[in-house]
C-alpha cells in the first residue's frame, strides 16, 4: 500500500498538470478576409459538359477553443460569391425543338454559405501559436435569381423549319435551384500575438467538395473540386 505522502504526491503532480493544462486554454474569436480560388472542373466524357467558377473575396467567422496545450476545436462560418459558367465546346448540348445548338454556355450567378466544424492541433511558441486543422461540414451554393440563360449557335436542324439556321445564335431561359454539398476542409496557419489578447491570424484553408448543380435542366458536372483560400483576419481572445 502507499504512502500517504506518495498519494498526496501524486495528487499535486495530478492538480498541477491539469492546472498547466487550464493555463494554455484558449478561447478566441476570429474573422479573416480571404480569396476563393477554384479550380475548373474538367468537361465529363459523356455530356462534355465544364463548369468554370469565378474566383471571389469572401469572409471567415470562426469561434475557436484549445482545450489542451496542442488539441482542440473550432466552428465556423463563411461567404462568398460562387458564379458558375457551364459551358459545352464540342458537342450537342441543348436542343431547341428540332434544333441543336452546341459551344453553350449558362452564366449563374450564386452565394456560396458554409459551415463546419474542424478539429485544430496548435502549439505555443512565445507569442506564436502555429496549427493545422482538418474538419468537414456543409456548403450551400445559392442562385442569386430563379433564372439563367443559356446560349450558342444552332448547328444543325430537323423537319424542314424555317425558323431552324445553322450558324444561328440561340438563347434559352434555365430555371435554377440551391445546391447543398458535403465539404472536407483542411488547412495550416499561424496565430501572431501582438497583445495579451488581440493578434492577427494567417492560414491556409483549402475545401473538397462535390461542384454545385445550380441549373436542373443543364447536366452538371458532378465532380469532385477543389477551392484554395489563402486568408488574413484578427483574432480576440476571451
Amino acid at each position: 500500500m502507499q504512502p500517504k505522502w506518495m498519494r498526496m504526491a501524486f495528487f499535486l503532480i495530478g492538480m498541477a498538470t491539469l492546472g498547466g493544462a487550464a493555463a494554455h486554454a484558449q478561447t478566441d474569436a476570429a474573422i479573416s478576409l480571404y480569396g476563393a480560388f477554384t479550380e475548373t472542373t474538367p468537361a465529363n466524357v459523356n455530356d462534355d459538359i465544364s463548369q468554370n467558377p469565378s474566383n471571389a473575396a469572401g469572409g471567415l467567422l470562426e469561434l475557436r477553443h484549445i482545450a489542451k496545450p496542442w488539441f482542440g476545436y473550432e466552428g465556423t462560418y463563411s461567404y462568398n460569391r460562387a458564379n458558375q459558367t457551364y459551358s459545352s465546346a464540342s458537342g450537342p448540348y441543348v436542343t431547341c425543338g428540332v434544333c441543336t445548338a452546341i459551344t453553350s454556355w449558362t452564366p449563374v450567378s450564386a452565394n456560396a454559405h458554409e459551415v463546419t466544424g474542424d478539429w485544430v492541433a496548435s502549439l505555443k511558441i512565445r507569442n506564436l501559436r502555429p496549427f493545422a486543422l482538418a474538419g468537414g461540414g456543409i456548403l450551400f451554393n445559392v442562385p442569386s435569381t430563379d433564372q439563367a440563360t443559356t446560349s450558342g449557335i444552332v448547328t444543325g436542324c430537323g423537319g424542314g423549319i424555317p425558323t431552324c439556321i445553322v450558324g444561328a445564335p440561340y438563347t434559352r431561359t434555365n430555371a435554377t435551384t440551391s445546391s447543398t454539398k458535403p465539404v472536407f476542409v483542411y488547412g495550416a496557419g499561424v496565430d501572431w500575438g501582438l497583445l495579451p489578447h488581440i493578434g492577427l491570424r494567417f492560414q491556409y484553408r483549402g475545401n473538397l467538395n462535390k461542384a454545385p448543380e445550380l441549373v436542373p435542366d443543364v447536366i452538371g458536372t458532378s465532380s469532385l473540386t477543389h477551392t484554395a483560400e489563402p486568408m488574413i483576419g484578427v483574432y480576440l481572445r476571451l
